[in-house]
């Protein structure tokens, strides 16, 4: 579903990526570790169109995302690609549930349609009875499931997480782990995520170590 070839990017004088070679299949969790500075969150953005390559191709479900315009990928990144984040980026002033829509409403989605989804999505997560509780009125833990409803709202193609249980405590963070095998289970649904929680990285069905900017 997602193919990389010989992704490369500096910033600078600084080679970032020096030649990445990826493929991900659907319903794949595949987990991305290595030390500081390895590329890791740089790759991810690449993947996520956030940072364009220096050099090479991504291919999400066939389509050339180095092809499109800036505003065919805007609209593809909405549509195809979601992000769970260390730090939630909640928006404070929204409710959980007018959180979790923002996705699908910048897509021209109305409420309506997606409220079936969100639904059916928080009763998964557990986070039912938080509707309409805002983020300052959530755990931790509920903050992060929020997110995760959140970046699955549009049913992507795939769900990027950068350090997605970096801020929570050891009971909350198994708890994340699982609910992403869960969301595989039950929808698919496919994750790459980045992590220096090696519990995690060994559940994964692979795990990609980075060194110096390549992959192993």
């Amino acid at each position: 579903m997602i193919k990389i070839e010989n992704i490369h990017k500096s910033y600078g004088n600084v080679q970032v990526l020096k030649g990445i070679n990826l493929n991900v299949s659907q319903g794949e969790i595949i987990s991305i570790v290595g030390a500081s500075g390895a590329g890791k969150t740089t790759l991810l953005q690449i993947i996520g169109t956030l940072e364009k390559p220096d050099e090479g191709n991504i291919l999400i479900n066939d389509v050339d995302i180095n092809k499109l315009s800036e505003r065919k990928l805007s609209q593809f990144r909405n549509s195809n690609i979601g992000f769970v984040f260390q730090f939630h980026h909640l928006l404070p002033e929204f409710t959980a549930l007018e959180n979790i829509l923002m996705p699908a409403l910048i897509k021209g989605c109305s409420k309506e349609e997606v409220m079936d989804r969100a639904n059916q999505l928080m009763k998964f997560l557990k986070i039912d009875h938080r509707y309409n509780h805002k983020p300052s009125e959530l755990s931790g833990g509920e903050q992060q499931r929020v997110a995760v409803a959140r970046a699955l709202i549009n049913q992507p193609a795939v769900v990027l997480a950068d350090e997605p249980s970096g801020n929570l405590d050891s009971g909350n963070a198994r708890e994340l782990h699982n609910l992403f095998f869960d969301l595989r289970n039950q929808y698919n649904q496919t994750f790459i995520i980045v992590t220096h929680n090696e519990e995690f990285a060994e559940m994964a069905d692979r795990k990609i170590v980075m060194i110096d900017g390549k992959n192993i």
